[in-house]
């Protein structure tokens, strides 16, 4: 049966959102958002159906209403939903990444024809905007359900069949412990990745070439500072208490790994570092984890034209699948390392086994 999902918020995970339910269902797409350029690319590139500026005209219209915009604005345009005279039944949900004040508004709606189911699609990137988005960006994702407590299981089933098309994996979880578990997870990563590009920065002042070296690791573990900013502000903002807590708990850590250092117990910290380890070693895909379970291969390269193009036809040639590339290093005129990602053990070994035979120099990931 053909439904009409109205998607309110089309940046990157709205975009998302409709990029996929338009290429693998036949419901009726309606778009709502407040940036006319928005609605006319979403239309041009046949992302939507049905391009409407107007909040309440769009959700009447509505089977499915999924609200893909900031916390703050979600919340408003919940609350504006007691104001809206709905004369069907319609399904609303969201994709806010804190749950509790989006649960708590959702909770004071007075209609009786409309079921909120609270969402949160565990993907993104570091671009914004609807030029960003992609249609499998949720792809094998946790994608995160905080029904309302009059919520049936069939109404939850229905949303499920609606988001199918996007393979996330759904678990269903209470408001206040999805908060806190997001809290520790993508949230407070968020703030210490941002307070660490903030201390290179001071740093630059005494050290000039600081810009020139932060490579690899540093690289890595602040590449989520570059997300939008007005978003996590948003997020900060509504889980403030939350990022209080755990700054807290991050002070009295770094407090204890401080006095671990100065007293120069070598066993400890090899036992510290060996526990952070074994952890991280732990938080992989196989049992469908929010952190995918990829087979690692790093390949020594030249600096010079063609040579990743060589190292990948080399592997496509014999129709092995890489699911990641990344580029750890590179200095000029000398060699890089490659980093290749492998879904499986086979296909890791393989792809070693046909570098070497072509002289390169390689080292199979933990």
């Amino acid at each position: 049966m053909t439904q009409t999902i109205v998607i309110a918020g089309l940046g990157l995970i709205g975009g998302s959102l409709a990029t996929n339910i338009k290429q693998t269902t036949d419901h009726h797409l309606i778009g709502y958002d407040i940036s006319k350029k928005t609605l006319d690319y979403c239309m041009l590139n046949g992302i939507i159906d049905e391009a409407i500026n107007d909040f309440d005209t769009a959700a009447q219209k509505a089977d499915y209403l999924i609200l893909a915009t900031p916390v703050t604005r979600t919340v408003e345009l919940i609350d504006k939903l007691n104001s809206i005279a709905f004369e069907k039944p319609v399904t609303i949900t969201d994709v806010s990444s804190v749950k509790a004040p989006i649960m708590e508004v959702a909770n004071k709606l007075t209609s009786n024809l409309i079921t909120f189911i609270g969402g949160h699609p565990m993907a993104g990137s570091h671009k914004k905007g609807i030029q960003a988005a992609k249609g499998h960006l949720f792809e094998n994702a946790i994608y995160i359900l905080t029904p309302d407590n009059n919520c049936s299981l069939a109404k939850i089933d229905q949303l499920k069949d609606i988001l199918k098309g996007t393979k996330s994996n759904f678990l269903t979880l209470e408001p206040k412990e999805h908060d806190e578990m997001t809290s520790v997870i993508s949230h407070f990563p968020h703030l210490i990745a941002s307070s660490l590009v903030h201390q290179a920065k001071s740093w630059q002042k005494t050290h000039e070439y600081i810009p020139k070296l932060a490579a690899g690791g540093f690289r890595d573990i602040t590449r989520i500072a570059s997300s939008n900013p007005a978003m996590w502000q948003d997020i900060f903002f509504h889980n403030r208490q939350g990022m209080s807590n755990l700054l807290e708990d991050w002070i009295s850590e770094m407090t204890s790994l401080k006095s671990l250092l100065e007293t120069g117990d070598k066993i400890s910290m090899y036992h510290y570092l060996e526990q952070a380890k074994e952890y991280r070693d732990g938080l992989d895909g196989k049992e469908k984890g929010a952190i995918p379970s990829f087979y690692d291969l790093y390949v020594d390269i030249h600096d010079q034209p063609g040579a990743l193009l060589s190292v990948i036809e080399l592997l496509a040639n014999k129709e092995i699948s890489i699911i990641n590339i990344e580029i750890l290093e590179i200095r000029e005129g000398i060699t890089g390392v490659l980093r290749l990602s492998f879904q499986n053990k086979t296909a890791q070994l393989a792809s070693n086994e046909i570098l070497i035979d072509h002289s390169y120099e390689t080292m199979i990931g933990d």
